[in-house]
């Protein structure tokens, strides 16, 4: 561990904007990482932790406290606990990319979908990244972490993260601060051993998105391959001579609304119906049924909607930037901001703001950024 001097978040962020901060401090193994939260929480100072630097949209002003770059990396194979699932514990700074590519290439199912996806494995259950059907939560067994409120170190099952659609009680949503302060230091997966021969695909979202059949069969680098290559022909894969991935990725979440809500936009936006938690068992004492069964409560199903499709139809297309803004749309994508060249967080944060109202202009509803901001408002 050691105090470094200050490096400017346009550096180590995937948006590039943000100044250098007060203090900063590199860990690279799981002790330093725990002694440095513990010293900065001593000393009560503001702090946050830094890790792929992919999901975050920093100010343009210093940042006032310290932050904590979370290096740590490695996978250890822990021991089977059933046939046919392998379970892995991967340090939180480890590479995500990395960790899909070590499990495809061992022949372990359960993330491959989510190739390409920038950022580090400490940050996946924070936010329970997914793509085209797969989300980290299909997978998650426990995460190792360190809470603020009392410097402890524990052991979490996912059951207690709250894990929902890109939320976690860890996420720190725009507006409002996490319901539980901690820091991830370890996550532990059970992935399914099915070797390198192809099998057929379950989920109707990635067969939908690589254009499989039902009976279509695929090898689980075949996927990897293909996502990748879908990604990337959106801008979605990091590449630094491409400024459409000079983002944060998705800039708005897809929002999950009511169906009633879901009602009153155009029939041609794409939704995706949110399945709802299922009633408790009811349970009726023998000695007290009089041979009435209640009817079930009426189950309501909250709807995922296109927040891209919204931003284009309210006359936003790709590469659209206001002008005079060194900040824009991506030319291969409506929900991703990009940093076009030297843009500042003000003009990113400006043009996030106009998105936001054309949109509740066109169709009544406010997108939320899907970025942690740091000193900066929209």
């Amino acid at each position: 561990m050691g105090e470094i001097t200050p490096i400017r978040l346009a550096e180590l962020t995937t948006l590039r904007t943000g100044a250098a901060p007060e203090r900063m401090i590199d860990a690279t193994t799981r002790d330093e990482l725990v002694t440095a939260l513990h010293d900065v929480w001593a000393t009560g100072d503001e702090w946050f932790v830094l890790g792929g630097g992919s999901n975050l949209f920093a100010g343009d002003e210093p940042f006032e406290g310290t932050v904590v770059r979370i290096l740590t990396e490695g996978i250890e194979r822990m021991p089977d606990p059933r046939p046919g699932i392998a379970r892995l514990r991967v340090q939180a700074g480890h590479n995500w990319d990395a960790l899909v590519a070590y499990a495809v290439a061992e022949g372990l199912a359960g993330i491959e979908a989510m190739s390409g996806i920038p950022g580090t494995v400490g940050a996946a259950p924070v936010q329970n990244i997914g793509a085209y059907g797969q989300e980290i939560v299909q997978t998650l067994v426990e995460v190792e972490l360190i809470d603020e409120s009392t410097g402890d170190v524990s052991v979490v099952s996912a059951a207690e993260l709250g894990l929902g659609f890109r939320t976690s009680v860890l996420k720190h949503h725009y507006g409002s601060v996490p319901e539980r302060r901690a820091v991830i230091l370890s996550v532990t997966l059970d992935l399914a051993q099915v070797g390198h021969t192809e099998r057929p695909i379950a989920g109707e979202q990635l067969r939908s998105a690589l254009r499989l059949g039902p009976d279509d069969t695929v090898s689980v680098q075949w996927i990897r391959d293909h996502v990748l290559a879908t990604r990337a022909t959106k801008g979605m894969v990091l590449d630094d001579a491409d400024p459409d991935t000079y983002s944060a990725g998705s800039f708005f979440q897809n929002a999950i609304v009511s169906e009633s809500f879901a009602r009153t936009l155009p029939p041609e936006c794409p939704r995706w119906q949110v399945t709802p938690d299922l009633d408790p068992v009811l349970v009726i004492p023998l000695s007290s049924f009089d041979g009435f069964v209640p009817q079930p409560a009426v189950q309501t199903s909250d709807v995922k909607v296109s927040s891209a499709w919204l931003i284009e139809h309210s006359g936003i297309s790709k590469a659209f930037k206001l002008p005079r803004s060194r900040a824009g749309l991506s030319t291969k994508h409506a929900l991703a901001l990009t940093n076009r060249g030297q843009a500042t967080a003000g003009e990113i944060a400006e043009l996030a703001r106009f998105i936001q109202s054309r949109v509740y202009s066109e169709f009544g509803l406010l997108l939320q950024p899907e970025p942690v901001l740091i000193g900066v408002e929209l």
